[in-house]
C-alpha cells in the first residue's frame, strides 16, 4: 500500500485554517516565534479542537507528524 503524502497547505486545511501560501505565511508571522518550552499543541493560540488534533497527529499518524514538525520549526524560527 502506498503511503499518503500530504502538503504543508493540507495541514492547514485539516486544521480548518486558510491554506493558501499567503495565509500560511501570515499565520506563522502572527503566532511566531513560539517559546521553546511550549509544545506546539499547547500553544495558547489553538482552540481546544485544533490542539487535540495536533496532539493526535503526533501520536497516531506519521503521515501528518512530519508536517506538524515543519510547522513547529517554522513557528519557532519566525
Amino acid at each position: 500500500m502506498k503511503p499518503t503524502t500530504h502538503r504543508f497547505s493540507d495541514l492547514f486545511a485539516q486544521l480548518g485554517l486558510p491554506s493558501d501560501e499567503h495565509a500560511i505565511q501570515n499565520f506563522i508571522a502572527l503566532h511566531g516565534p513560539l517559546d521553546g518550552r511550549i509544545r506546539l499543541h499547547d500553544a495558547s493560540f489553538w482552540p481546544a479542537a485544533q490542539s487535540r488534533m495536533l496532539q493526535e497527529m503526533t501520536t497516531d499518524d506519521a503521515d501528518w507528524a512530519a508536517l506538524e514538525d515543519r510547522l513547529d520549526v517554522a513557528l519557532r524560527l519566525a
